[in-house]
């Protein structure tokens, strides 16, 4: 007598969760970059001072009549309500069209993307910097758990957390460039000077995610499966590579998709200190402007790229552990 078959279920009715999952992830990410615009344009007008003056003082016109500051912001559409202008420019911006920078009357999506490669190189240097130096102090900090160099490595993590990523700049510049003359500020962007700046937007990031991954790391070794690998005979490092690891490594890969996305828009500082030719520098002297279309679409870029990053971290965790298609997060 043969016993009867278990249902199966079919392939569509099992990614089903995922699918779900993924569209929700997508309509989180879409609900963000939105409140993201209506942020900008709510406070951007709250800033002290008249763009269409300013624009007026830096083509020459040191004293400019109230007649021609009225022209020149109904020519900019600066005169209409708040709400039709932001509706306005958000009908552009899912063209991909971000308006025309005040000061050059050129595409801001073109004046950002002359200078995005510079700012990629800087911001993805960093982050191979951050990532080297938390894996290789993680695992050494577990590996060596209340030892000196889980100690050594501790210190440097505090310090790294609470330093500045401009004030670090600053000391970089003043002890290392001018005192012992290594890397250059006036640089034009070339890779070889990029290791400087890059270091100092790593700084902390590679000291939180060393912390997060030294505990996650400690976390796995008390796990069963870790015990019994060192009951086989596992040397301590072997452990944690081949076991603790792959473990550790979903919060950690978490952690790291929010980082990514505030490189871009936290390298603006460093690149002002180090006059790198990126997108920080072009959006200083546009926040100095009143060029409210640049910083508007700064503020956006750097905004997509926080959400892209957690959104394709997110798919990877989906993907990776089936436990989260219920709707929860990483």
């Amino acid at each position: 007598m043969s016993l009867p078959s278990l249902p199966t279920m079919s392939p569509l009715a099992s990614a089903l969760p995922l699918v779900r999952a993924l569209a929700g992830r997508l309509l989180q990410a879409v609900l963000t970059l939105l409140g993201i615009s209506v942020i900008i344009w709510v406070l951007l007008p709250l800033a002290p001072g008249d763009p269409a003056q300013r624009l007026l003082q830096a083509r020459g016109v040191q004293d400019p009549t109230p007649q021609q500051v009225a022209a020149l912001r109904a020519e900019l559409a600066l005169d209409r309500p708040l709400p039709l202008q932001y509706a306005e420019w958000l009908s552009r911006a899912v063209r991909g069209d971000l308006s025309l920078s005040y000061q050059t009357g050129r595409p801001v999506l073109e004046e950002l993307g002359k200078r995005l490669p510079a700012t990629l190189l800087l911001a993805g240097t960093a982050l191979l910097l951050a990532l080297l130096i938390a894996l290789i102090g993680g695992l050494l900090s577990a590996a060596y758990h209340e030892r000196w160099p889980d100690q050594a490595i501790r210190l440097f993590t505090q310090v790294g957390v609470s330093l500045p990523a401009f004030l670090a700049g600053l000391l970089a510049l003043r002890f290392i460039v001018v005192e012992m003359d290594i890397g250059k500020v006036l640089s034009g962007g070339q890779w070889q000077y990029v290791l400087l700046p890059a270091l100092c937007l790593a700084i902390s990031r590679a000291a939180d995610w060393t912390q997060l991954l030294r505990a996650s790391l400690l976390e796995a070794l008390g796990a069963n499966y870790t015990l019994v690998a060192s009951a086989r005979g596992a040397t301590r490092l072997r452990v944690l590579w081949r076991y603790a690891l792959p473990n550790a490594a979903l919060p950690f890969l978490t952690v790291i998709g929010v980082g990514i996305g505030g490189l871009i828009g936290g390298s603006a500082i460093i690149e002002a200190i180090f006059t790198w030719p990126g997108i920080g520098s072009y959006v200083f002297a546009a926040i100095s402007a009143r060029d409210f279309p640049v910083v508007q679409g700064f503020v956006l870029l750097a905004g997509l790229s926080y959400v892209a990053a957690s959104l394709l971290v997110d798919l990877v965790a989906l993907l990776v552990d089936p436990r989260l298609r219920d709707g929860g997060r990483p």
